[in-house]
């Protein structure tokens, strides 16, 4: 029989227990070791079956058991110390509140991020991969920090989906609902105790209301928009039903309700709470994009006209981009925007129009009916950085139609490297491990908030330890894989008779390497099977054997993912190799966490560039896994033969897959059998494998440090967030109109700017070429029209140049007026440029727009460069 209604019967704690509550529902106890060892403690089999979950396992426990720890004196001592360690974490002074006066101004008073998923623990499934994992830990390292941050996002009933297997390996789709009364959550509310709500205007009067549910991440609140609330009508209820699901209009709906709502969310809880109003506003990728619209609506109502709202808007946003390819990038056709933003839909007092230019592709290549929520985020943030070096690199090319005339270097769109939640990630023995050497706090500190750039406390870690460590942790892992795999063939329709030779599934002494991730086909889950019988020597070698651990989920719609995941899981299969290699279904945070430490190579090989950064192999390399990945990413900035192998890619043949699939194949194939596996099992004093261990111990040494969230989001705050503060508070009403009336001036009178001439002398130039050390004087006559000499900067530009004439690793520098207005109204620029370096040298002049509230002289994308005619004979080419 099926019930007709489900309810959540609360356990009452007796008045001893009671911070038991307080432990569960705050989900610091996801990366504290010591909080979830006393949950563990009240009943260690409930705790597993609760999936490591506080508010399930205090569901479960019985009364009696209760009874019994409310009179154990040991458990209330090590209670007491939990719940006192928790609130000096919450209450207590950190990096941020050390930092006072910082860089010029005050650092911000509060921050709201934004992100369509978040992972901040399993028992909260509220993310599908890398950017809900990286959210979370962003969160996470905000709160280690003290940063004043606001998470937003939305609440999935369902998730995103579980997978298992069919008998024939096929993907298959659960989604479970998701009970927020059985989560780590609690509901926003009004003084008279009536949930929060939010509301949107749809288009035929209709509303799309949602309720704020509350996680509390450490110190910070993540706030949680839910559209299945009774006043909803059908449609309007399942928007937020499952996570990167449905059509178009669904997706927008959601977007909608993340940005537009978010804000709302967060005004209404700051409301509610007395927590600051955010000065800065972080749109994690371009789902969360709505959110300058809806501030500007609330400018707007504040006496504001659109552009200078936009002005004060952009000042005090960030957007970070996490993909390097188009198609990752969320599209709404032209009309179904201007449907849900027109007269009877949202934000009434903005003109639709104005909405649209904001995310249309006016520029050369893109789709002019196309409205691109990544575009728009771009238009809505003064500041953009891109998650790697070589992400921010690939962005600024992707991006560069934005800011025509100027070169993709300079696009200002930065990059901040991704990094991993420490306590979160690396196992639990690791950390004991350190604790040893440097103590328990000095560990946890190095781990979370970080600072030093190296962490030579592990030098002085003996050899045996290390490796014993590694063992450990592989054994541990052996476990694992084997207790999922037995399930995985239990739920595919095995019985436990034929399942025996799980038994001996994987081995503890054996090298083993870890991949998981998602399944697009960049990521290339199937390069490993290119040569199977290759890779079969090397799973099956007589003296260094191989063993690979598999996981990973393709997207619902994604039929070609599902067929790779099939084609490793019935080569998986294969009675030949299934103890040497598994594929694990259903990979998640829990999965994670066993995996990352028990591996002893990280596998990454996806298409170059198209990996935004890859934090999965910095999960792995902080517990002591080396990595043998293509240099993309992460690996491609930080990548030393001390601590891995770079796998060779053949990017000049990116026109022929299977001829680039076949070379870099065979480089992974000849990296494993050579240098890999050889070094692994070459033994030296001792037994031990000294080279292999050392390569361990210098990836935890220099490496560590820089892997840290807590680096990131020191880099997030003292490179984008507080000069993103500062502009927000330069930029009051007057000033807004001061610069917004300043851009439209400029735009209306940029046709009449043009640079008439130029001249150049080098003083000891001949033939073409100069000293090093002497210097060019430049004198430049430009027209400005309507214009004077403070609306522009006029420079001179200058690099090494290519075989083209192409300035490489140009600078720019300013030239200062001489002369004018003559009879034609031309103004002469003078200065000069020293040659500073040897080589083939080049420059040209350029006049940009300049005002004190710009964050760049390509903000506004205007530029002016001279004519081929200008600049012919204008001085001399150094080469």
């Amino acid at each position: 029989m099926k019930a007709i209604r489900r309810f959540t019967v609360r356990p009452v704690l007796p008045d001893p227990l009671r911070p038991l509550s307080d432990l569960a529902r705050n989900l610091r106890w996801s990366w504290h070791t010591e909080t979830r060892e006393l949950f563990q403690s009240i009943d260690p089999a409930g705790w597993q079956a609760s999936g490591e979950d506080p508010v399930r396992l205090l569901g479960s426990v019985s009364a009696a058991r209760l009874a019994e720890l409310a009179e154990d004196p040991r458990f209330l001592r090590q209670l007491q110390t939990a719940a006192d360690d928790l609130a000096e974490y919450l209450h207590g002074s950190r990096w941020y509140q050390t930092q006072g006066e910082h860089a010029g101004g005050e650092l911000p008073r509060a921050l709201a991020y934004f992100s369509p998923e978040f992972g901040v623990t399993a028992a909260l499934p509220q993310y599908s991969g890398g950017l809900g994992i990286l959210a979370g830990d962003h969160l996470k390292a905000a709160s280690d920090l003290g940063v004043p941050l606001i998470g937003v996002g939305l609440l999935y009933r369902h998730g995103y989906f579980r997978q298992s297997l069919s008998r024939d390996g096929w993907q298959q789709e659960h989604y479970p609902v998701l009970d927020p009364n059985e989560l780590p959550v609690s509901l926003l509310r009004e003084d008279d105790g009536t949930p929060c709500q939010i509301s949107l205007a749809l288009p035929g009067g209709r509303a799309l209301r949602a309720h704020v549910w509350i996680a509390r991440v450490g110190r910070v609140p993540l706030l949680m928009l839910d559209s299945d609330v009774e006043e909803n009508g059908p449609g309007e209820r399942d928007v937020t039903d499952r996570l990167y699901g449905g059509g178009s209009e669904h997706r927008l709906l959601q977007e909608m309700l993340l940005g537009i709502g978010g804000v709302r969310a967060v005004r209404a809880y700051c409301r509610r709470t007395g927590h600051p109003e955010p000065e800065v506003f972080h749109t994690n990728e371009g789902h969360a994009g709505f959110l300058g619209l809806e501030r500007i609506r609330e400018l707007g109502e504040q006496g504001l006209d659109f552009d200078s709202a936009l002005e004060s808007v952009r000042a005090g946003t960030v957007f970070t981009t996490h993909t390097p390819v188009p198609a990752g990038i969320d599209r709404f056709d032209r009309e179904l925007v201007a449907h849900h933003f027109g007269h009877d839909g949202e934000l009434p007092g903005v003109d639709v129009e104005r909405v649209l230019r904001l995310g249309m592709e006016t520029y050369p290549g893109g789709e002019p009916n196309l409205f691109n929520m990544a575009v728009m985020g771009m238009r809505l943030a003064q500041r953009a950085n891109g998650v790697s070096t070589l992400h921010g690199s690939v962005s600024r090319q992707m991006f560069s139609g934005l800011w025509p005339g100027f070169d993709p270097d300079e696009v200002p769109i930065t990059s901040v490297t991704n990094g991993v939640h420490a306590p979160t990630w690396v196992a639990p023995e690791v950390v004991r491990l350190g604790a040893r050497q440097i103590g328990a706090r000095r560990t946890e500190d190095a781990l979370s908030v970080g600072g030093s750039s190296r962490w030579d406390a592990v030098a002085d870690i003996p050899d045996a330890e290390v490796w014993e460590l590694r063992r450990a942790l592989r054994e541990n892992l052996v476990g694992e894989v084997r207790s999922r795999l037995r399930a995985s063939w239990l739920q595919r329709g095995a019985v436990d008779a034929e399942l025996g030779w799980i038994d001996g599934v994987l081995d503890p002494d054996v090298l083993t390497i870890g991949f998981a991730r998602r399944v697009p086909s960049y990521k290339r889950l199937t390069l490993m099977l290119r040569d199977r019988d290759r890779l079969m020597e090397l799973l099956l070698h007589p003296e260094r054997p191989i063993q690979i651990v598999v996981a990973g989920k393709a997207h619902p719609a994604d039929d070609g993912g599902k067929r790779l995941v099939q084609e490793l899981v019935r080569f998986a299969d294969d009675p030949r190799v299934r103890h040497r290699i598994v594929f694990l279904p259903d990979y998640g945070m829990r999965m994670a966490q066993k995996l990352y430490p028990g591996c002893d190579v990280w596998l990454n090989n996806p298409l170059r560039p198209l990996e935004a950064c890859g934090t999965s192999g910095m999960k792995a390399a902080l517990n002591g896994c080396l990595n043998l990945s293509v240099l993309d990413g992460w690996w491609d900035e930080w990548f030393e033969p001390d601590f891995g192998w770079a796998i060779p890619t053949a990017d000049g043949l990116a026109t022929d897959e299977d001829r680039r699939d076949d070379l870099e194949a065979n480089a992974l194939y000849d990296l494993i059998e050579q240098r890999v596996a050889p070094r692994f099992y070459e033994k030296g004093r001792e037994q031990l494998p000294d080279r292999w261990i050392e390569m361990v111990r210098q990836t935890l040494t220099t490496l560590g440090p820089k892997l840290l969230a807590g680096r990131m989001v020191r880099e997030y705050v003292e490179r984008l967030y507080a000069p993103a503060a500062r502009a927000h508070r330069a930029l009051n009403p007057e000033a807004a109109r001061e610069l917004a009336g300043w851009k439209a001036r400029v735009r209306a009178a940029w046709a009449g700017v043009a640079v008439d001439h130029v001249e150049a002398v080098a003083a000891t130039a001949v033939n073409g070429t100069a000293e090093l050390g002497s210097t060019l004087s430049l004198r430049v006559r430009v027209g400005l029209g309507d214009l004077g000499p403070d609306d522009v900067e006029v420079q001179a530009v200058a690099g090494r140049v290519d075989s083209q004439d192409r300035i490489t690793g140009a600078q720019g520098f300013p030239l200062k007026p001489a002369a004018g207005p003559d009879l034609e109204g031309r103004w002469t620029y003078e200065g000069p440029l020293a040659l500073d370096r040897t080589g083939s040298y080049g420059y040209t002049v350029r006049v940009l727009p300049a005002h004190r509230l710009l964050a760049s002289g390509a903000e506004t994308g205007l530029v002016v460069l001279p004519t081929e005619a200008t600049g012919e004979g204008a001085g001399v080419l150094m080469r």
